[in-house]
């Protein structure tokens, strides 16, 4: 019976195996037809149109179609513009500084890269630059070589951009200065409290995990048992960056994140026994504008119950790209896989109601309040999944913090958009240390004395108006009331970034965030032990 039994077994499992290689076939075939059908269609249009066709551009079309058809990151990449597609990530350019997609015809801005000149002129995420000079770019075929061409340049020389702005019924209008743009990633680093460290990263790029352990290193060698890992508005970047920076706080063997998809196979990543910060208390910072990389170091971190984020739900971006060369030096970026948090979640938000409506996910959020209100976002029960600790995380998108952090909106005037508008908080800075640079510096040799000391008198208050006035922005009382403790700490920001670095400058403009401010609040109570974290 025993042997009958096997001799079944063995039989089922051949003919499983002779079904699977039917099916397999039967695809191979079906593909082949398609391939055929495709060189078909080429070689009589080229052939036997009226006009002449040029079969590169009919070719290079075709795949923008198909790829249209897939998911909101899959992209070609024209040969030409291949070498510039990682630069952001690998080095130095010269430029005005943003991070964008072409959407429906029109360049939306992704973001500003931190400390380039867009963001000092006050160029924001989700911006439409509609005019470069006199030139209409918008619903013109703009492509990723017209948008170097335009706005690329050397160090130095200016550009004019129209912008459409959400809210603003006319254009807005921007004089940027390119320059090289900077490509560090840990914008700042510093002592928060005598025992809690700083660290902002706004990108996952090649360098960033060798600035990071410096920056780790020196807080500890200062005090540091805690840290806050600042990862609002960072975007993402290279997936092998986001688990290194993973494993500096996991256990060796701990998962960091998997991926799979439907021809991809199961590939898991596993922290090993390098991490620089495996104890001490652990909070991660995030937001809507926090996507891909960010989202895995945040999972992983929340769902090993090593530590706490809060801020507001992340952006959503879980798919893995993989480039492939194309024979004439192009390329695809194709989507090839799925992130998967250690628990099981899935990081992509829901893409399949088209791509516009993809990209306008965060104007959703603003609409529905969930940017305002914890509240306003339900989670099915199918979407709920447990950490080892049965601590309850939250599935279907973007990472949901432990503890949300309303946007607040209320400080935020028009008198305030408008002077970042115009440029003008950047501008008077540069202007006014033109002529008090030294006399600021002696008096305030150091950062810790120009943080303690330091005020903005009424002169100087009243200087800033009348430039602003210059620059057509004047100024409202009503405005300048709500607004008065974020302008002056901007302007204060401002002088100490230029004073003496860009980690003086958020040491003084997180005073103003509440992400932040919660955080240190949180690492003076009793918060982890309630939550049960491991963080010793």
């Amino acid at each position: 019976m025993k042997k009958i039994s096997l001799t079944l077994c063995f039989l089922f499992s051949a003919m499983i195996g002779t079904f699977a290689q039917q099916k397999n076939e039967k695809r191979l075939h079906k593909d082949s037809l398609q391939y055929d059908k495709f060189g078909k269609l080429l070689y009589t249009v080229v052939s036997q149109y009226v006009d002449s066709v040029d079969s590169e551009e009919l070719i290079e079309n075709a795949i923008k179609g198909m790829l249209k058809e897939l998911d909101p990151h899959s992209v070609y990449i024209p040969e030409k513009e291949y070498d510039r597609m990682n630069e952001p990530l690998e080095g130095n350019f010269e430029g005005i500084g943003i991070q964008f997609n072409i959407l429906n015809d029109t360049l939306v801005v992704v973001s500003p890269i931190s400390g380039g000149p867009s963001e000092e002129v006050g160029i924001s995420s989700g911006d439409k630059i509609i005019f470069v000079g006199k030139e209409n770019i918008a619903g013109t075929g703009l492509q990723n070589s017209d948008v170097q061409r335009l706005l690329r340049g050397k160090k130095g020389t200016l550009v004019e951009v129209q912008i459409k702005r959400n809210g603003e019924k006319n254009l807005l209008p921007f004089e940027i200065k390119r320059d090289k743009i900077p490509i560090y990633s840990v914008d700042a680093s510093y002592m928060a409290t005598p025992e809690t460290g700083y660290i902002k990263v706004n990108r996952f790029a090649r360098t960033t995990m060798k600035e990071f352990v410096q920056a780790i290193d020196t807080l500890k060698r200062d005090g540091a048992k805690n840290l806050i890992l600042d990862l609002r508005g960072n975007g993402g970047g290279y997936l092998t960056t986001a688990f290194q920076l993973a494993d500096q706080f996991l256990g060796a063997g701990k998962m960091i994140v998997y991926t799979q998809g439907e021809n991809q196979v199961r590939q898991e990543y596993k922290a090993t026994r390098i991490g620089t910060f495996e104890t001490g208390k652990l909070i991660v910072l995030i937001d809507e504008g926090s996507a891909s990389a960010s989202e895995i170091v945040s999972g992983a971190v929340q769902d090993w119950d090593r530590g706490m984020i809060i801020g507001r739900r992340s952006f959503g971006k879980g798919l893995v790209q993989k480039p492939f060369n194309l024979p004439d030096g192009s390329a695809i970026r194709l989507t090839t896989a799925r992130y998967y948090t250690p628990t099981g979640r899935s990081i992509q938000r829901p893409y399949n109601e088209g791509k516009e409506n993809y990209y306008n996910e965060l104007n959703r959020r603003f609409e529905s309040g969930e940017l305002m209100e914890r509240d306003s976002i339900n989670f099915p029960d199918s979407l709920t999944y447990y950490t080892p600790n049965k601590r309850v995380v939250y599935g279907g998108g973007g990472i949901m913090p432990d503890i949300f952090i309303a946007l607040d909106t209320t400080i935020n005037t028009q008198l305030n958009r408008n002077l970042i508008r115009r440029g003008v908080y950047n501008q008077f800075v540069l202007s006014y240390l033109n002529t008090h640079r030294e006399e600021l510096k002696i008096k305030y040799p150091a950062f810790e004395s120009f943080k303690s000391d330091f005020k903005l008198d009424d002169k100087l208050i009243e200087d800033f108006f009348a430039f602003a006035q210059k620059k057509k922005v004047k100024k409202d009382e009503d405005d300048y009331k709500k607004s008065k403790r974020l302008i002056e700490s901007q302007l204060t920001a401002l002088f100490a970034r230029n004073l003496y670095s860009v980690s003086a400058y958020f040491e003084i403009i997180n005073e103003l965030n509440d992400s932040y401010l919660e955080a240190l609040k949180i690492l003076k109570g009793d918060a982890f032990e309630e939550a049960k974290l491991n963080y010793e």
